[in-house]
């Protein structure tokens, strides 16, 4: 899937904000596919007709099925400041997941420890404390209730290797389409419905207070919300 323009939900000399849509590869791996920082390098070349390379920096990725907000840097400074704010949490992220309808609260707080297992790619989660494992917090609020499904707005508190799909199908409701986690059956597009929704920071140069929101990709369950404020 290519990169279009309609695609940027911000721009400026500093940062580089993008809508990812299910399926587009952030950064290049082992397949080989065109990835959406290769893309976004060519489109800032031709944007400002520079004849060497780029610079173009990642801050922070999601997954290859999952959809929404990307940030780059257009600058090594923004880039370092960025950073920073990741490790110190200082970048709310907050998610949109769709699953299938079950009573849970409509609140709630999920702790877990999280390892990732090399081989198959996958986070295991431990209900407590266990050797090599990372502490994994999400908060959920149950936003609308749809006939077999639900939607659930998910705000990270911590960063973890697949955290949310590994911790929304320890507690019995995997993400649609999530066969990886266990969901019976994957989305024909070969997405699963996760949305990085919102970004909520201060700008790393200009200090201005961000807040961004993602485009919810072109879908019967996720048109149940386009129009309504999260």
């Amino acid at each position: 899937m290519k990169f279009h323009e309609s695609q940027i939900v911000y721009e400026d000399n500093h940062l580089l904000v993008i809508s990812k849509k299910p399926s587009q590869l952030v950064q290049g791996d082992k397949t080989g596919d065109v990835c959406l920082i290769d893309e976004l390098k060519q489109y800032l070349k031709e944007k400002h007709n520079k004849l060497g390379n780029v610079y173009l920096g990642l801050v922070h990725r999601i997954d290859r099925p999952t959809s929404g907000l990307v940030i780059f840097a257009k600058t090594s400074k923004a880039l370092t400041r960025l950073n920073e704010m990741i490790k110190k949490r200082e970048i709310k992220k907050t998610y949109l997941a769709v699953v299938k309808q079950v009573e849970i609260p409509k609140q709630g707080e999920l702790i877990h420890y999280l390892k990732k297992n090399q081989k198959n790619n996958r986070a295991i989660v431990f209900p407590n404390p266990t050797e090599e494992a990372k502490k994994a917090v999400l908060h959920y609020n149950v936003i609308k209730n749809l006939d077999t499904y639900m939607i659930l707005e998910i705000d990270l508190e911590t960063g973890r290797h697949h955290q949310i799909r590994a911790q929304l199908s320890k507690i019995g409701i995997p993400i649609k389409g999530d066969v990886k986690y266990g969901f019976q059956r994957a989305n024909t597009d070969k997405s699963i419905h996760l949305n990085a929704r919102k970004l909520e920071f201060i700008h790393p140069v200009t200090k201005e207070t961000m807040i961004l929101y993602s485009q919810l990709p072109d879908d019967i369950l996720w048109n149940q919300i386009k129009n309504e404020p999260t």
